[in-house]
């Protein structure tokens, strides 16, 4: 059974005109990476919060169709008693800080869930681990760089142990290096951990080297959905819609006007590119 169903959901937020979300059909197995790409107002950030409850339990409007995540209804479910099911990591993570240091940041989720205190200190040093801020529990969280406040947030979500981790626009404030570091922890849950991993981006770099499946909507639309190969490599589509190829991809295309000079499959990462370009000039030199 996949663990996240969406079947004909349509959303409406209270006052618009129009809907954010139309006719959504989509399924994830449990422990699949799947990337969620489109422009701004493509309605990324509401599927995300179709999956916890948060729309339209919080953000209020017309909800249609059927969501379904580990058997549950999340718009029939609290937030807090879908906070240990779906972890939610928002884009700009200094709006979520709210206590004084690092270390109470993370228990508060905790204690939202009622877990006994004995229980609290093993599983806080657990999840800053896991996100490289060991150490940190005495820092103040507003004082943290941004990348820093960024695996903070991730943290204040794994601390609860959820099954799946909804990440929306992680690195959008951040800096390369920043970037690097969430999506690298992104892939050591889903590989090592088995957690089903969910996130908007606008990174199709990275997208391309680590999701599963890609899915893309448009004004709310399921336009495309598949492996990064073969969504990524749908040049006219995507650019129709506002969203760029992987480097790699268009590079390759760039260089030969089309794909026929390159074996097929077009490379999707930067280390595909090189290899090819390294085999191109070994055999021209031949």
């Amino acid at each position: 059974m996949p663990i996240i169903e969406l079947d004909g959901v349509s959303f409406r937020h209270a006052g618009a005109e129009t809907d954010a979300l139309r006719d959504v059909r989509l399924t994830i197995e449990d422990g699949e990476y799947v990337a969620i790409l489109g422009r701004n107002g493509a309605g990324k950030t509401t599927l995300g919060q179709c999956l916890n409850g948060i729309v339209p339990n919080l953000v209020t409007g017309e909800l249609r169709g059927r969501v379904a995540v580990a058997g549950r209804d999340p718009a029939r479910t609290p937030v807090r008693d879908m906070a240990g099911l779906v972890g939610m990591v928002f884009d700009n993570p200094e709006f979520q800080m709210s206590q004084l240091t690092v270390a109470e940041e993370v228990a508060l989720g905790l204690e939202n869930l009622g877990v006994p205190v004995d229980e609290m200190r093993p599983r806080i040093d657990e999840a800053l681990a896991a996100v490289g801020l060991a150490g940190f529990d005495e820092r103040v969280p507003l004082a943290l760089s941004s990348g820093e406040q960024q695996r903070l947030a991730i943290a204040s979500v794994l601390v609860m142990r959820p099954r799946i981790l909804v990440l929306d626009e992680p690195t959008s404030n951040l800096d390369p290096v920043g970037k690097g570091t969430v999506f690298e922890i992104a892939r050591r849950l889903n590989r090592e951990a088995g957690m089903t991993i969910v996130i908007a981006e606008h990174d199709v770099d990275a997208v391309a080297a680590h999701a599963d499946r890609v899915v893309v909507l448009d004004r709310g639309t399921v336009v495309a959905i598949g492996a990064p190969r073969d969504v990524l490599g749908r040049r006219e589509l995507l650019e129709s819609i506002g969203v760029r190829l992987p480097q790699a991809m268009d590079l390759a295309l760039r260089l030969d006007e089309g794909p026929a000079g390159w074996e097929d499959p077009l490379p999707l990462t930067a280390d595909e590119a090189a290899a090819a370009i390294e085999h191109r000039l070994a055999g021209s030199s031949a």
